[in-house]
Formats: structure tokens, sequence, C-alpha cells
């Protein structure tokens, strides 16, 4: 299996009206794709969060494949 590097953010104003996107979250998560990636890391993030849908704090999940390092 790969592993996989996802990360939750949420886009969020400041008091001047520019937006940031702030990082809600992250997991390494083995998969075998990226959709099971997500799929996966996103029951952990409702789980931990205890929301029952992971969009009620982040906008955006984004998932990158990290590189297997040889020995």
């Amino acid at each position: 299996m790969r592993k996989y590097l996802v990360t939750f953010l949420k886009t969020v104003p400041d008091d001047t009206g520019h937006d940031h996107r702030i990082l809600q979250r992250r997991a390494i998560v083995a998969a075998r794709s990226e959709i099971s990636a997500a799929y996966e890391a996103k029951a952990m993030f409702r789980e931990a969060a205890g929301v029952s849908d992971w969009r009620l704090r982040a906008d955006t999940c984004e998932v990158v494949e990290l590189a297997s390092h040889a020995a």
C-alpha cells in the first residue's frame, strides 16, 4: 500500500477582508489509491471532530502521495 498525506483546510477572512487558508487537520493514511486515502481521512476527521460531515470544519481536502525512500 502507498502512503498519502491528507490535508484539510478552511478559508477564513481576516478583519481586512483578505482570505487565508487555515490548516484544520493532517493525516498520513495507508491506502491503495488517492480516493481511498481521502475517504479514510475524511472518516477519521469526522470522528475526531465529532461531526457528521467533515465540511462543517474544513472547505478543502488535499491528498498527496508520499514518496517512498529506499534505504
